[in-house]
């Protein structure tokens, strides 16, 4: 979530470490990299702004933006830098509650995190000194990406900025990694905690669901997450059905569509809604003359997420924040799930 689309829409959704970790990290390295054979290499990976071509096994991994770091700790390993998180941290840190477990988990205790919420610190980026930089999650443009590939070779999204599904994330950051394999094994791990956490909170299989934002100051329009997007590929992984209604609406390939009120009825038949919000924020709906009238805002069928907590943070999602979240994320679900005639 960088000052782009996504902090902007972040910045209205009330919309949305210096060297390369521990002796134990480098070990599990070299361990990995004396496993994959030479011929490997190099590796071209295509994206939205061309290909990358990494020669070598990179040693030293930077990241950028939302959630890559957390895909490289996932893999063992401790990035030479990372972005701090911009929304859902608790103090001044940067860092997510998944994230500094990790961390303290692989003993690193003095991460390198760049202070860019504001935009990219390309100065501490080319200080980190990395041999790849990863950005699979990311709204980067031409120009940040040529600015960074003066760098080191770089991982972006593959089309479109902020929409690669967490699966993508992980196998686009591990290939850069050169842990494709080990990449294809954390979203197998990830897929069957899902899976058996899933059928734990059955209640929510097959109800249709949707992912939104609403400004209880004005109520004119509100914002729903698309397929497309991490937040609503996430209810699909969980069992859940992304409404006909809604989809119908979606004309572009955009992680998110503004809807008017005037077509609310569009969300009859949603039977569920998750938004980030407060203690108020399901009265307001209720009580709004056109929105209150939408059959699962009439029932009270809304999830309702604190906004800027780490909860709301890990809705979108990633085999890091999916372990630490999902039973709470699931517990709120199911009791609104459990009323749904």
């Amino acid at each position: 979530m960088k000052k782009s689309l996504l902090f902007i829409i972040t910045s209205i959704f009330v919309l949305i470490l210096a060297a390369c970790g521990n002796d134990s990290t480098k070990n599990e390295e070299k361990t990995t990299s004396e496993t994959e054979s030479d011929n490997e290499y190099p590796i071209v990976i295509k994206h939205a702004f061309g290909e990358t071509t990494i020669n070598e096994k990179p040693e030293r991994v930077a990241t950028i933006s939302w959630a890559n770091h957390d895909v490289a700790l996932a893999l063992g390993v401790v990035p030479v830098g990372f972005s701090a998180a911009n929304y859902g941290i608790q103090d001044d840190s940067g860092l997510l509650p998944w994230t500094a477990e990790k961390l303290k988990e692989l003993g690193e205790e003095n991460p390198n995190v760049y202070q860019d919420t504001d935009g990219l610190d390309f100065e501490a980026i080319a200080d980190s000194n990395p041999d790849v930089i990863l950005a699979a999650y990311s709204g980067i443009t031409q120009e940040e990406y040529d600015t960074l590939s003066q760098i080191a070779p770089v991982v972006p999204y593959e089309e479109t900025p902020w929409v690669t599904p967490w699966r993508d994330q992980v196998l686009l950051n591990a290939k850069g990694m050169g842990m494709e394999e080990e990449g294809k094994q954390l979203v197998a791990d990830t897929e069957k905690l899902i899976e058996e956490k899933a059928n734990e909170y059955s209640v929510i299989k097959g109800k249709k669901a949707a992912f939104g934002m609403f400004n209880t100051a004005d109520l004119s329009s509100f914002y729903i997450y698309t397929p497309a997007d991490p937040r609503g590929e996430f209810l699909s992984d969980l069992g859940m059905e992304y409404p006909e209604g809604i989809k119908n609406l979606i004309t572009d390939d955009s992680f998110y569509i503004q809807v008017s009120a005037e077509n609310a009825d569009a969300l009859n038949d949603t039977e569920l809604f998750i938004t980030y919000g407060n203690k108020d924020t399901l009265a307001a709906l209720q009580a709004d003359p056109i929105l209150g009238k939408v059959p699962a805002i009439a029932a009270g069928n809304i999830v309702v997420i604190e906004d800027n907590t780490p909860l709301a943070a890990a809705g979108n999602p990633n085999p890091l924040s999916i372990q630490y979240t999902i039973d709470e994320y699931l517990t709120l679900i199911s009791d609104v799930a459990k009323n749904i005639k």
